[in-house]
């Protein structure tokens, strides 16, 4: 490998967001800055294991290290996790890397895509029909919470993500908004409202979201959800369930941490959820993000508890392959520090179409037609963003 120059200087995220291209380049944006990585100049290997995650963050310091060691000048791995333990990650150090600032929404509406008809999968029927039978299994005592997802495929062909990504970013100001280059034309992009886990020097900070309501354009009804989201029990149980085992785990980690007890509400463009932010100090500085990020991954939040009997269900219960969908995307560096959001209100685009997803946490006392309602309006974050109104996926 023969090491490249590398431009490491801040710049502007409207710049970088124009440099963006599908296929040679991938984007990560946050409320602490934008991230252009172009080109590879090395990619992380597979693990081969049936629980790769496990070994994922040793596996990222040895690709730095050989990085390092070539004179390479990016210490930095970019990319995106699957929600399956044993599937491969696509994690690269970068030919070169760019930061600029926070990213900014660009005004106007994304003109329509030509994205035609939208397949759902399963039927909204069916998708019912599994929620139903994940309650009986719930109060059967299986398990105590799974999340159930369904996706919409288009068949597009020529479609060039680029456009959407630049119409998401910067729409949610406390999001983060990505596009990953997956190889073979595929690219993973969206913009998810959850921060995982980050890690800045000695501070850790995680924002767990569980328990959603969908927005509406009269302020009256929205405030009127919003307060009903936040004194719903359900809604509250779910949210309990993510939030307390995300601070379990960090505890692990943290010399100290702070968890509040009560949630607040966070909203985005199309949705309120229920939000902990939970911060804490590093005990050992030789745990990176990336390690954090395995440990906490999946949270009850994108599958359910526990985790293995959730994860056995989600296998029975949905008719596809979650693939990136409910894993995790970012960055790390060799100091540690990165950010890590949960891979959701996504889509993966590639030469077959585009498979959009959505999810929705199914407890003991959920209703299959408002579970339904639920990913529906999830899923209006990207529809948006392709300029799909009114779509029929309900």
């Amino acid at each position: 490998m023969t090491a490249v120059s590398t431009d490491t200087a801040t710049t502007g995220a409207a710049e970088l967001l124009a440099g963006y291209q599908p296929g040679e380049s991938s984007l990560f944006a946050s409320p602490r800055g934008t991230l252009l990585a172009e080109g590879t100049y090395f990619a992380v290997p597979p693990s081969g294991r049936a629980d790769g995650h496990a070994d994922l963050a040793r596996r990222v310091g040895a690709v730095l290290g050989v990085a390092e060691a070539a004179g390479h000048e990016v210490r930095t791995v970019v990319g995106a996790v699957p929600f399956a333990p044993g599937a491969d990650a696509r994690l690269i150090v970068p030919q070169r890397l760019r930061r600029g600032g926070a990213p900014v929404a660009v005004p106007g509406r994304p003109s329509p895509f030509g994205i035609g008809a939208l397949r759902p999968v399963p039927t909204p029927g069916g998708y019912r029909d599994a929620v139903a039978r994940a309650v009986a299994e719930i109060r059967d005592g299986r398990y105590t919470k799974v999340v159930l997802a369904r996706s919409l495929h288009a068949e597009v062909s020529g479609f060039d993500p680029a456009p959407v990504v630049r119409a998401l970013t910067g729409r949610d100001p406390g999001g983060y908004t990505f596009a990953v280059d997956l190889g073979a034309g595929r690219t993973l992009f969206g913009a998810s409202p959850e921060l995982l886990v980050a890690r800045h020097g000695r501070t850790v900070t995680a924002n767990p979201l569980a328990g959603s309501a969908a927005r509406s354009a009269d302020p009256v009804e929205d405030r009127r959800r919003a307060a009903e989201l936040l004194a719903s029990a359900k809604d509250r149980h779910e949210h309990a369930v993510v939030s307390e085992q995300v601070a379990e785990v960090l505890r692990r980690y943290c010399s100290s941490l702070d968890a509040p007890a009560e949630p607040s509400l966070v909203a985005t463009a199309t949705m309120w959820h229920l939000s902990t932010l939970i911060t804490g100090e590093i005990a050992d500085p030789a745990v990176s993000a990336l390690e954090l990020a395995t440990a906490l991954h999946p949270t009850p939040a994108v599958c359910g508890t526990p985790t293995p009997a959730a994860r056995e269900a989600i296998g029975r219960l949905e008719p596809f392959d979650r693939g990136f969908y409910t894993g995790m995307v970012g960055w790390v560096d060799a100091a540690g520090d990165g950010e890590w959001a949960v891979t959701i209100r996504c889509a993966t685009a590639g030469p077959s179409g585009i498979d959009l997803y959505a999810g929705a946490g199914v407890v003991a006392d959920s209703d299959p037609s408002a579970e339904l309602a639920e990913t529906t309006a999830k899923l209006g974050t990207l529809l948006s963003a392709l300029g799909v109104e009114n779509a029929d996926v309900a």
